[in-house]
């Protein structure tokens, strides 16, 4: 499963809010290779699923997930923090067994 803490879940709702996105749009979470780790995180908004996402209900969001990036981000929090270095949602991936200084790529 993935997680999402209740601060990221004000902010995705917030920006569907803003954005006039429509009740079926999720979250939709993955990743693909590439990055200084060799894997990047993904992160958007999607209206369309199919049948073999996985989909989970977490705070008031509907996030997506397809079978491939699932098996690196199962047990992944999705987080969103706000500092002087500033703002953006962070992924807790215990799957990751290295990741890069910025935190937007990760190796298993």
């Amino acid at each position: 499963m993935i997680s999402v803490t209740d601060r990221a879940a004000q902010e995705v709702a917030r920006i569907i809010d803003e954005q006039k996105l429509s009740e079926a749009t999720v979250l939709r979470v993955g990743v693909k290779g590439g990055g200084c780790s060799g894997f990047s995180y993904t992160l958007g908004f999607d209206d369309l699923t199919n049948e073999v996402d996985q989909i989970f209900q977490i705070n008031g969001v509907s996030v997506a997930v397809d079978p491939k990036s699932f098996l690196y981000l199962n047990g992944t929090q999705i987080d969103f923090e706000e500092s002087l270095m500033g703002r953006g949602f962070k992924f807790g991936n215990p799957n990751a067994a290295k990741s890069c200084g910025c935190g937007e790529s990760f190796s298993v």
